[in-house]
């Protein structure tokens, strides 16, 4: 009798764990077919926060889809998304037949998924642990309705926790941009954030140095506030490519706060100007990228 009871109970769980493999193994299906729609996936981090790591991953975005690339934001910060109102995106995503959501159109070539666009209230607190996360980011990919993009730009959370092990999981062809800001207390846990790629064998593109020196609004002189040139030192010294730096600017917090990346701006600025040489480096790199992986499998 006992035998028959254990067998019993242990059916249900052997056909749940197919029905839990077989629609694992669907999403796989679903998120192999989306990225290969996908260009270019880069995946903005950094180890600390604060140091301006969304503003770059919009404003890349941005300034790539006005060279004309079709562009997409992938907001997986699932605790303080900030991308939305950097954009002035409000409202939720909508979803069409077939249970695809359909991203946030900002202009004809930049579109955004982000998790406060998922929320009824944007100020609600989402208290999630690892696997929901995880679970949430997998969605994030299968069942938005990308189509056919140039780049991919993932603007993760701080840190090396669930979200970006998620997405170098997810997404193992991505291209890693690391941002720093000069100070020796952000490059002291960028290493850590650098090391955290290695080991798990990523594609490091390049560094970024954001709030390098501050260009003077009246005379236009750099003033190095924070100091510069840290996080070009810690790309030389890891042997990395060095994408550009990008000056603190009092324009790029008013374009902020209107919901406006600087890169689109009418008038020139110093953060502006240096935000476009950033994002022409990550397209040429990009590229040249493609390029070795296409004759590496050739």
């Amino acid at each position: 009798m006992s035998s028959s009871c254990s067998s019993c109970s242990s059916a249900p769980q052997k056909g749940g764990d197919k029905k839990a493999s077989a629609a694992q193994a669907l999403q796989n299906e679903l998120i192999s077919s989306t990225l290969q729609k996908i260009k270019y996936k880069i995946f903005v981090m950094s180890g600390k926060g604060g140091v301006g790591k969304s503003s770059v991953a919009v404003n890349i975005a941005a300034a790539l889809a006005d060279k004309g690339f079709k562009v997409g934001i992938l907001d997986v910060d699932i605790h303080g998304p900030s991308v939305p109102h950097l954009l002035g995106i409000t409202g939720q995503l909508d979803v069409e037949r077939g249970n695809l959501v359909v991203p946030k159109k900002v202009n004809d070539n930049l579109h955004v998924v982000s998790m406060e666009s998922l929320l009824k209230d944007p100020d609600q607190a989402v208290l999630w642990r690892g696997p929901m996360k995880t679970s949430a980011i997998r969605q994030f990919i299968s069942d938005v309705q990308w189509g056919e993009l140039d780049f991919l730009v993932v603007d993760s959370p701080p840190g090396t926790g669930d979200e970006p092990m998620t997405v170098l999981k997810t997404i193992p062809e991505s291209l890693a941009v690391v941002v720093t800001t000069p100070q020796e207390i952000s490059l002291a846990d960028v290493r850590k954030a650098i090391n955290f790629l290695q080991y798990a064998k990523a594609n490091i593109m390049g560094v970024v140095e954001n709030m390098s020196g501050l260009v003077c609004p009246h005379c236009h002189e750099n003033i190095d506030l924070f100091k510069k040139g840290g996080g070009e030192e810690l790309a030389e010294k890891y042997g990395l490519p060095f994408l550009g730096a990008v000056p603190l600017d009092p324009t790029t917090v008013v374009a902020a706060d209107l919901g406006k990346p600087v890169v689109l701006l009418e008038e020139d600025s110093p953060a502006k100007l240096a935000f476009r040489k950033v994002a022409d480096e990550i397209a040429e790199a990009a590229e040249s990228s493609f390029e070795v992986a296409s004759s590496t499998h050739t």
